[in-house]
């Protein structure tokens, strides 16, 4: 089994083209470019160069190495709407996987040092070595406003010789970029070979409770920590995973992990999905993998205008009534209805309902099945960076499991005295 942390990126398209640079050129000339024509003027952060992607905003004042270190912001260009950036620098625990994922990196006031006893170096220097390009120094209020009343859009950074081009040369070079839809990004951000996240090495005493197969779509490094925590032994498969590769593994449940791209493209997953469900094993979907759930039920996704990015989603779960201050990362939302159980449009999958709501926009933000043992939502509960309120997730999975382990046994027991009588 291959460890998360050292196997090899396997991003096919490269949204960045940079030259690694010293951070004294940390002054050099750098210029945001939106798809629409709108310009901001800039110094040089991180790696010099070219970046190209979706410019998008994220609203955590705090986690930013999580942040960018999120496979589900690959191939985009991040806004941090926070102005100071960097003061904790970077180390090695936080990071949520392998790499640094953002394409580009856009700050208003990024720290001179870094100053905290966690920090190992800065920002600055993280972003040079791995070829992250930025741009500071840019009205980060005035570019998030930008995207709230005219959307998403695509967007490019050009610092250094790059940025000397007239600005027709930049909207060209933008506007010739892959857009967001129809990306299909999932298979680019996963893991080649599967790996095991075991209890025992995260403070879990005894026999593993249950084990799942979860299929890597951009998988967060504290998801399986978290599931491990509770004793659940985690298998981590490829998003390439077959049902025969799931199988092979007689898991408890099934899940799916968040991830970056269009979901209309993930017709692989969706169809994987429906094998699970077809089959009764127990499923939670979280981000991406509350996507394909909804496709995998027979509804459709769109894109939102802006998309919700952050630590600080209001979410209301309404099983409990309770609201959720939340982690989110998703430009793509699930077109369901949200009032009432509903009959699944691939109907052999019985009565599905919205079980969570964003409090912001009245986008769906959760579907519970009520006739197979399924659910998903669409934030990130393992609070990384976040705060904890949808943590009770896991333990709402690992009761469905136990729930479907115990019906199990109880057909089996009634079968084999059935069985009994009639030899009787």
């Amino acid at each position: 089994m291959e460890s998360n942390d050292v196997t090899e990126s396997k991003v096919t398209e490269q949204a960045v083209t940079a030259n690694a640079t010293a951070p004294a050129q940390a002054a050099t000339a750098a210029v945001l470019v939106l798809e629409d024509g709108r310009i901001f003027r800039g110094t040089g952060y991180g790696a010099t160069g070219t970046a190209l992607g979706e410019a998008v905003f994220a609203t955590g004042m705090t986690g930013y190495q999580e942040t960018i270190t999120d496979p589900s912001y690959a191939r985009q260009l991040v806004v941090q709407t926070a102005p100071h950036i960097g003061n904790t620098g970077v180390n090695r625990d936080d990071a949520e996987s392998r790499r640094i994922w953002v394409a580009g990196y856009i700050v208003r006031d990024a720290a001179r040092r870094p100053s905290n006893w966690r920090s190992e170096r800065s920002l600055d220097d993280e972003l040079i070595e791995q070829g992250i390009v930025g741009i500071q120094g840019v009205d980060t209020r005035a570019i998030t406003r930008h995207l709230r009343e005219h959307k998403t859009m695509r967007a490019g950074i050009f610092s250094g010789d790059a940025a000397r081009a007239a600005d027709k040369e930049l909207v060209d070079a933008v506007l010739a970029s892959a857009p967001m839809e129809g990306a299909r990004l999932a298979e680019e951000v996963s893991v080649d070979k599967a790996y095991i996240v075991e209890p025992r090495d995260f403070g879990w005493d005894g026999e593993p409770r249950f084990s799942i197969a979860a299929i890597d779509l951009g998988i967060k490094r504290m998801t399986p920590i978290r599931f491990a925590q509770r004793g659940v032994r985690v298998h981590v498969l490829p998003a390439t995973a077959t049902l025969a590769d799931i199988t092979a593994l007689n898991p408890d449940g099934v899940f799916m992990s968040n991830g970056p791209g269009d979901p209309a493209t993930a017709d692989t997953q969706v169809k994987l999905l429906r094998s699970v469900l077809d089959a009764k094993i127990p499923y939670f979907g979280i981000c991406f993998g509350n996507q394909i759930l909804g496709r995998a039920l027979g509804f459709g996704t769109y894109k939102l205008r802006y998309g919700h990015r952050g630590i600080n989603q209001p979410v209301l779960d309404r099983r409990t009534g309770k609201v959720e201050i939340t982690s989110q990362n998703h430009g793509f939302a699930v077109d369901a209805p949200l009032d009432g159980a509903t009959r699944a449009p691939e109907e052999r999958f019985g009565r599905v309902e919205v079980s969570h709501v964003s409090l912001n926009d009245d986008v769906v933000e959760g579907l519970s099945c009520l006739d197979i043992p399924a659910f998903s939502v669409q934030y990130h509960p393992e609070a990384a960076a976040g705060p904890h309120d949808a943590a009770y997730l896991f333990d709402r999975f690992i009761e469905l499991m136990a729930d479907a382990s115990s019906k199990t046994e109880t057909d089996t027991k009634t079968a084999t005295e059935s069985k009994t009588e009639d030899t009787k």
